[in-house]
């Protein structure tokens, strides 16, 4: 196929120029690059090749300056403005305004505005809009119903507010008068100096010609058309008639203006190309569900490239780059050469991952009387990482545990320095101005780790760049103490710019791109995923300080040339294009509606192009298998490790409450939990939660009731139990200090969350307490009691007995009775139907506390078979305690027939017997571990996913 720039190379080939005379200039290296392959094509003889430049490069050229970086800019543009502004900001709260009026500056320059002009009446306005005065006070209470925000300004506000727009006048002079003396520069500033020398500039020896422009900047007109003018350069536009001709094509919208020119309007061809308006029957439209799946439908366009086809005709244009990896992920077989011009940005790479949570580290340090500590979250998240896992895996194993086991908030520099090498450098203390410093040790200790890995080296070596750039930039301004709040959004904003080059042949292969790196490419098939409104074109405004109006009055670009740019760029890929896939998403995707791009709209209604192919994706919505476990040797010998016969008596595995309950709910539940050793990541509870709150209560009772030193049984009378009264406060504080691991003589402070709790734990233990005062004397005979029991079963007719396990909150002797009381603060019932009920599966209604309290009085009665008192079974539901009809004993029956549990042993035989059928069932080797038909009972299932419901 012929393109753009090869009919162009003809052209400037057959003119009959020497090549060696001839300077051609593109608007970007890609360009260049495609011109010269072409020009290679056409020679049959050696020759010297033209020089080919930019335009930025010939501005650059004739300015005799180039641009700095926009860093080096910032921190000079601070310099002046704390010149100018008695009481200037930080350096760090200036840099994202800096950012902004840098940019002004370089579009004044670019377009050769007044820059005077312009902050003069950018400050009239502003002023203007502060200025309130004209309201009466009942227009500005008014206002103030509707709008919440609006108040009166003060007058030192409004003085400080209008200084700030009354500098930039002379911010723009003096920046420019000290960049002057710097010998420094910003992109506007070579364009307006260049400018400025035309009068007086020679004529070049070579012949320029300009080749594929669209959208001049004010400067660049000037300059070719001096150029045009004065020493007859030669200009070749890529255009067609569809859009120039007609005033409604937002693509032509500069041309139309520069063929009225008198000086560019006769470099422009007598007949314009008339290619698009015949496209209509070789583009094709596809609406894709998701986003991610357009990946799918280019791999399966690619597909179709045959054998004999080259691939470096064919593009793939991605406005979005984070198209990148799915498209790569699913590049067919015949695609075996690549071009890919974006970049992969390394703020994607683990490296910088990594160098951000270390910066996040910072942030969270705490320093006690002298000692160092790192809050939990981050350093569970470094370790996460393979280096510092690398480093020591057998010290970061068990830090890891530690941290979660002992659930601790906060992690000592000594704990942390245990790990030695890699662990003694990231886990520091680092002062702000040391950031640079200490970082670039990091990546230097990393690349020793690294140097096998040649793609993480090539990460970490693009990351050592930058930070070497911001460390000399640094060192060339003293700005006093940055914070570090500062310092991250920097190293944020600077890396995230950085992007690592694929390596590749660049004029080889096929070809994925972004959409400003096609200007001036031609491709015989085209693929442009991600045209939807918002992408292509991109939504959003200019981020300007100057208004939107003063902008089009001057003639500084605005959102409509930004549009005619992209609209250009989108129609340009059509002149010579023989096949034209365009593909967008329905869905709505990061704020951006599931829209089809104003282009397709436009081409349907005007080229009369085929409305979109609806692309379905394959979807099997079949209902998930049922998963069922049968019992086979492996599991079976599993089993027998909680039978008090088991020879692995190493394992000592019991069945708790929780497990027998989890069983009654989902046979599968307990396989996985009890059987394959299936637990939730243990996460450090930094708040409060209802485990959390439970086992702080639990503890501040057991302290009160029973103090250290103290033994049961203990006689508590209601006078013991006024003592009691000032203390629980204390007792309250030593069970938060206990659970979070802080030493007795060590400052702590509770986070504002546990400052509310911990008033909440002191009220229901208070009305605890109350309770049990107003009940007379007692007697506790046990708080917190770990009991270990067995139960006869029948396993394929033969006796068993099973190891049962369990946690006694409370047991205590009143009136004869011994009571077995169970703490709780959830929701939990009181009553139950029948002993039967406890254990059917099938009841939705199933009391599981009662059958967790009943338990614990078999527990009692099988560790105590001598008694003959009543126990009593009871749930103390703290969230109850201030109810007048308060009651924590049992209720058994339905309807009038209702009545406490007065005595567990008149209920023994039956609960007894129900358990061991319950667990017979178990141990049969012929039930399988299958799945709940209640779906209900999976909502908060730690294994619903894995089952699939």
């Amino acid at each position: 196929m012929n393109s753009f720039l090869k009919d162009t190379a003809a052209q400037v080939l057959n003119s009959g120029r020497d090549l060696s005379q001839v300077v051609v200039v593109l608007p970007n290296r890609r360009a260049g690059l495609f011109f010269v392959k072409y020009l290679e094509e056409l020679i049959d003889k050696p020759t010297w090749m033209p020089e080919v430049k930019t335009i930025e490069q010939v501005f650059s050229g004739i300015a005799g300056q180039r641009a700095a970086d926009d860093l080096t800019l910032i921190f000079e543009l601070y310099d002046v403005y704390q010149q100018l502004q008695s009481e200037a900001e930080t350096f760090d709260r200036f840099y994202f305004w800096g950012e902004l009026i840098l940019k002004d500056f370089n579009d004044l320059d670019q377009f050769l505005a007044d820059a005077k002009l312009v902050y003069r009446n950018l400050s009239e306005i502003k002023a203007i809009e502060s200025d309130l005065s004209f309201l009466t006070e009942e227009q500005v209470a008014l206002i103030s119903q509707f709008w919440k925000s609006f108040q009166a300004q003060k007058p030192e506000e409004k003085e400080r507010f209008l200084r700030f727009w009354q500098i930039l006048e002379k911010l723009y002079e003096q920046f420019n008068a000290q960049l002057d003396v710097l010998g420094l520069a910003y992109g506007g500033k070579v364009y307006r100096k260049a400018v400025s020398k035309l009068p007086e500039l020679s004529k070049p020896e070579k012949h320029y010609v300009f080749i594929g422009f669209n959208a001049f900047t004010l400067a660049e007109e000037k300059l070719i058309k001096h150029f045009i003018k004065n020493f007859g350069a030669e200009v070749f536009w890529d255009v067609d008639a569809y859009y120039i001709e007609d005033k409604r094509q937002e693509s032509g919208l500069f041309f139309r203006d520069y063929i009225k020119d008198p000086v560019l309007g006769p470099t422009f061809p007598e007949e314009l190309p008339k290619t698009i308006e015949s496209k209509s029957a070789v583009i094709h439209t596809y609406a894709i569900p998701l986003k991610i799946n357009q990946a799918n439908v280019v791999g399966k366009l690619l597909e179709r490239v045959s054998a004999d086809e080259s691939l470096d005709e064919t593009v793939v244009i991605l406005p979005d780059e984070q198209l990148l990896f799915p498209l790569l992920h699913v590049l067919p077989d015949n695609v075996d050469k690549l071009n890919v011009t974006m970049g992969y940005p390394i703020r994607n790479a683990p490296v910088y991952a990594f160098l951000d949570a270390i910066l996040d580290l910072q942030r969270y340090i705490k320093v006690k009387e002298g000692k160092v500590t790192f809050y939990h979250k981050q350093v569970l998240d470094l370790l996460a990482f393979p280096y510092l896992a690398e480093a020591n895996p057998e010290f970061t194993k068990e830090l890891k545990s530690t941290i979660q086991t002992n659930n601790l908030i906060e992690i000592s520099l000594d704990q942390l320095h245990a790990g030695g090498g890699l662990f003694q450098e990231v886990f520091q203390k680092v002062a702000s101005n040391d950031l640079v410093s200490y970082l670039g040790k990091l990546m230097q200790l990393l690349a020793q780790q690294l140097k096998e890995d040649s793609i993480q080296s090539s990460y970490l070596f693009q990351a050592y760049k930058q930070l070497n750039r911001i460390q000399e930039v640094l060192s060339d301004h003293r700005l006093g103490n940055l914070s570090l709040e500062f310092f991250l959004k920097l190293f944020r904003q600077l890396f995230q710019e950085v992007r690592l080059p694929f390596e590749g042949e660049p004029l080889q292969g096929l070809q994925v791109m972004g959409v400003l790196e096609s200007r001036n490419l031609d491709f015989r098939r085209v693929i442009i995923c991600d045209v939807n409104e918002g992408s292509f074109p991109p939504g959003g405004g200019i981020n300007s300080m100057i208004p939107h109006n003063l902008r089009r009055a001057i003639g500084l670009p605005v959102q409509e040339q930004n549009d005619a740019i992209y609209a250009y760029t989108f129609y340009r890929l059509l002149h010579r294009a023989e096949e034209v896939h365009l593909i967008f998403s329905t869905a709505s995707d990061q704020g951006k509606s599931g829209e089809m791009s104003r282009f397709l709209q436009q081409m349907q209604i005007e080229l009369g192009v085929a409305r979109p192919q609806v692309q379905l994706l394959s979807a099997d919505l079949s209902s998930g298998k049922e998963i069922t476990v049968r019992k086979d040797a492996a599991i079976l010998s599993k089993l027998s490790e909680y039978w008090k016969s088991s020879p692995a008596k190493e394992f000592n595995r019991s069945l708790s409450a929780s497990a027998i309950n989890s069983y009654l709910d989902c046979r599968l539940r307990f396989y996985l939990r009890y059987v394959a050793g299936l637990k939730e990541q243990e996460e450090v509870a930094a708040d409060v939660d209802a485990g959390v709150f439970g086992t702080i209560l639990h503890r501040a009772i057991e302290l009160l009731y029973l103090p250290e030193g103290d033994q049961a049984p203990k006689l508590i009378t209601p006078h013991e139990l006024n003592r009691i009264q000032p203390t629980i406060a204390t007792a309250v504080d030593k069970a938060i200090r206990e659970f979070y691991h802080v030493e007795k003589d060590e400052d702590f402070v509770p986070s504002g969350q546990m400052q509310i709790v911990r008033e909440i734990f002191i009220e229901y233990i208070q009305g605890i307490v109350a309770y049990d005062s107003e009940g007379g004397d007692f007697t506790v005979l046990g708080l917190e009691q770990q009991h270990t029991t067995y139960i006869p079963i029948e396993v394929e007719g033969r006796g068993e007995e099973v190891r049962l396990y369990g946690l006694i909150d409370r047991v205590d002797e009143k009136d004869g009775i011994i009571r077995l009381l169970d703490y709780k603060t959830g929701k939990d019932e009181k009553n139950f139907t029948t002993i039967p009920s406890l254990f059917d599966r099938e009841d939705n209604k199933r009391n599981k506390a009662a059958m967790q309290t009943i338990l614990y009085a078999y527990f009692y009665q099988f560790t105590n078979p001598s008694n003959q008192q009543p126990l009593k079974p009871g749930l103390f539901n703290v969230k109850e305690i201030f109810k007048d009809d308060f009651n924590p004993f049992l209720i058994m029956g339905e309807g009038k027939l209702k009545s406490e549990v007065e005595n567990y042993l008149e209920l023994s035989e039956e609960f007894e017997q129900g358990l061991s059928s319950l667990l017979s069932e178990l141990f049969d080797p012929a039930v399988p571990f299958d799945q709940t038909a209640d779906v209900d009972k999976c909502r908060y299932c730690a294994f619903k996913e894995m089952c699939g419901r």
